[in-house]
């Protein structure tokens, strides 16, 4: 537990990285992947030549995350532990929820129905991406507990800027309005959305890193 926890945010920026890095690494065996219409998911579709990559990929990553938890929860355990224990269940929700069950639950987006691995990947998928989206406020709610100023507005913008695209990301899948410019382009939107989530987890890990080095 203790190796855990001193190398816990190193697991943490591992799976930053390694989940950002997927689409435009598994990308470069994929010829009929259209980064800027298609979603991240399509990797894993049935019929996806790189299927077999990225579901382990995925189930590699959601380890990664998982890994971090104690590191997570002890960073801020002091400060207060119902925050502490929310913050670290954000982060276990997306390496599971988002990450391990795209893995291990994969769908066909063909299906017109919904089936237990249907249900299990879409349901963890939301849990998982609302603690993506969320992790910055709960920083924010901590670092006011802490009395840092400065680390607390830092995520408050980090935060605001991830809804944004968050947003922007949720407009370009309505059909009535994904005909307009930008918004047509729904892989582009995913990839910055998920670029302006995955950032404010990779600055707190490095600077949770640089902290452990003093």
């Amino acid at each position: 537990m203790e190796f855990i926890k001193r190398y816990g945010f190193y697991f943490l920026l591992l799976g930053v990285i390694s989940d950002f890095l997927t689409p435009y690494i598994l990308g470069l065996f994929y010829p009929k992947m259209n980064q800027m219409k298609m979603v991240i998911s399509v990797f894993g579709d049935v019929d996806s030549p790189v299927r077999g990559a990225f579901l382990v990929w995925s189930v590699v990553s959601g380890l990664f995350f998982v890994l971090s938890i104690p590191a997570v929860y002890h960073a801020f355990s002091e400060t207060s532990t119902v925050w502490a224990t929310v913050l670290a269940i954000a982060i276990g929700a997306y390496g599971i929820g988002d990450c391990i069950f795209t893995g291990l639950f994969s769908i066909n987006t063909e299906q017109a129905t919904w089936n237990f691995s249907t249900w299990v990947h879409n349901i963890g998928s939301g849990i998982g991406y609302a603690g993506f989206l969320l992790f910055p406020l709960f920083l924010v709610l901590l670092y006011q507990k802490q009395g840092q100023v400065t680390s607390s507005h830092l995520y408050l913008v980090l935060l605001s800027v991830s809804f944004l695209f968050a947003v922007i990301y949720g407009l370009a899948r309505i059909p009535m309005i994904n005909h307009l410019p930008f918004l047509n382009q729904l892989g582009f939107c995913q990839r910055v959305s998920f670029f302006f989530n995955y950032l404010p987890i990779a600055i707190f890990a490095i600077n949770q890193m640089k902290q452990q080095q003093f």
